[in-house]
């Protein structure tokens, strides 16, 4: 088997590591908590960063009138057959040999990762500013999104938003297909 299709044959199998490792991970440092509170988001579940910090953020949340972190979403039930039906294509892309292909499945690997990206904003809008207007705290005018990617201060709370091993993985495999289609693009030029 070519280089090209052993590059794109791992392209294809890499977002595969989501079923196994966690996409993101949502943290919060503040002086109360020294060690950090976080969530560990999975392709179908939020998991805790530490023992019982989901219920320590969910405690937090209701003084200010944000929603429990979900226990189940759509997204849960839909990302899991679209990263396996990718793959499954993916697979199949390495044994028809075509360099468009192997681009082809990394422009919608890509365009499937923004709408990821956007889809995980919006529920971090919501989250951050859909308040309960009794809650026992209420500052006019503050939200509470944490950043999609980076981070920042939210009243006393550094909150920090970055991808785990499964998003790099993930991000790694769309890489590679692109590489497999510069190799076989440079490959059939010979």
């Amino acid at each position: 088997m070519k280089k090209s299709k052993w590059i794109m044959l791992i392209a294809a199998l890499l977002p595969l590591a989501l079923f196994f490792f966690p996409m993101w991970n949502i943290k919060l440092e503040a002086p109360q908590y020294p060690d950090s509170i976080g969530m560990n988001i999975w392709i179908n579940k939020i998991t805790d960063q530490n023992p019982n910090d989901i219920k320590n953020i969910n405690l937090l949340n209701h003084y200010v009138g944000m929603k429990y972190i979900p226990e189940q979403m759509e997204e849960f039930e839909l990302f899991p057959l679209v990263v396996g039906i990718m793959s499954f294509l993916g697979v199949i892309v390495v044994f028809t040999g075509k360099k468009y292909a192997y681009l082809g499945w990394g422009i919608v690997m890509v365009g499937l990762g923004i709408a990821g990206l956007y889809d995980f904003y919006i529920w971090e809008y919501n989250y951050g500013h859909d308040l309960d207007p009794m809650a026992a705290i209420k500052i006019p005018g503050q939200g509470y999104q944490p950043p999609l990617i980076g981070s920042k201060m939210i009243l006393n709370f550094k909150a920090t938003s970055l991808p785990m091993l499964g998003g790099y993985l993930l991000f790694a495999g769309i890489a590679l297909s692109f590489i497999a289609f510069y190799i076989e693009k440079k490959f059939s030029k010979k």
